[in-house]
C-alpha cells in the first residue's frame, strides 16, 4: 500500500531570518549602539557632577554666539524645541544661564552665559575633549575624517527639509505646445521645395494632312 502523505508533507520550511546580521546592517540600531559607546565613554570623563552632554552644547553655544534666543539655539543645538525649553529653563534655575530681553525683537527672550555658566564651561572643555578623542580612537586614524564628514552630513539633512519634487509630466503638455508652435512657424518660414514633378514630354499633336479626293476630270460632251 502507499502511504498518504500528511498535509504539509514535501513543503520547503521557510528560511528562518538571521537576526544578528539584520541587525548588522540597520543604521538605527548601529547608530542607537553608537551613541550608547559615546554617552558612556563621555560620563566617565566629565565626571558625575559636571554637565550633561546636552548642556554642554548649550553652553557650548550661547559662548560662541552670545544673545541667542531659543529659536536658534534650536537651530544650532539640533534639540527639539520642548526639550531645549525645559533644558534652558533648568539652566535657568541652577544659575548656569540668564534670560533677558532681546534688543533686536522685543516679543523674544535671549539667554547669555552666568558667570558659574561660564566656570563650568571652561571646567566641562577639556575632559569633553578627551571624551572626543577616545571615541575617534575606536576608529582607525585613515576613517576619522570622512565618519565625521559622515555624522556631519546626516545631521545637516535631518535640519534641512527637502522640498517636494513636482511631478514628472507636470510640463509636458505645456513644453509640447511650446515645441508644436515653434515647429509650425518654422514650417511656415521655410521656403518650397522645387516641384519635382515629372514632366512628360509633349506628344507632337499636329494634325496629318488629310487625303484630298481627286475629282475625276470632265470632259465636254460631243468633243470627238
Amino acid at each position: 500500500m502507499s502511504k498518504v502523505k500528511s498535509k504539509g508533507e514535501g513543503k520547503k520550511t521557510p528560511k528562518k531570518l538571521d537576526s544578528s546580521k539584520v541587525l548588522e546592517r540597520s543604521p538605527s540600531h548601529l547608530l542607537h549602539r553608537a551613541l550608547q559607546v559615546a554617552l558612556d565613554i563621555y560620563a566617565e570623563e566629565i565626571g558625575p557632577d559636571a554637565v550633561t552632554q546636552r548642556q554642554y552644547a548649550v553652553l557650548a553655544a550661547v559662548a560662541a554666539h552670545e544673545g541667542l534666543t531659543q529659536t536658534d539655539l534650536v537651530r544650532t543645538t539640533g534639540i527639539d524645541r520642548s526639550t531645549l525649553a525645559d533644558l534652558v529653563a533648568r539652566m535657568i534655575g541652577k544659575s548656569l544661564l540668564a534670560r533677558q530681553r532681546s534688543a533686536a525683537d522685543a516679543r523674544a527672550n535671549t539667554v547669555r552665559l552666568t558667570d558659574l555658566g561660564r566656570e563650568a564651561l571652561d571646567l566641562a572643555a577639556p575632559r569633553v575633549a578627551a571624551a572626543d578623542e577616545r571615541i575617534l580612537k575606536l576608529l582607525p586614524a585613515r576613517k576619522r575624517d570622512a565618519f565625521l564628514d559622515v555624522l556631519k552630513d546626516m545631521s545637516h539633512a535631518a535640519e534641512t527639509p527637502e522640498a517636494p519634487e513636482p511631478p514628472a509630466d507636470a510640463d509636458q503638455p505645456k513644453t509640447k505646445k511650446k515645441k508644436d508652435k515653434s515647429a509650425k512657424v518654422a514650417k511656415a518660414d521655410k521656403p518650397p521645395k522645387a516641384a519635382k514633378d515629372k514632366v512628360k514630354p509633349a506628344k507632337d499633336k499636329t494634325p496629318k494632312e488629310k487625303k484630298v479626293k481627286k475629282t475625276p476630270r470632265l470632259e465636254p460632251v460631243g468633243a470627238a
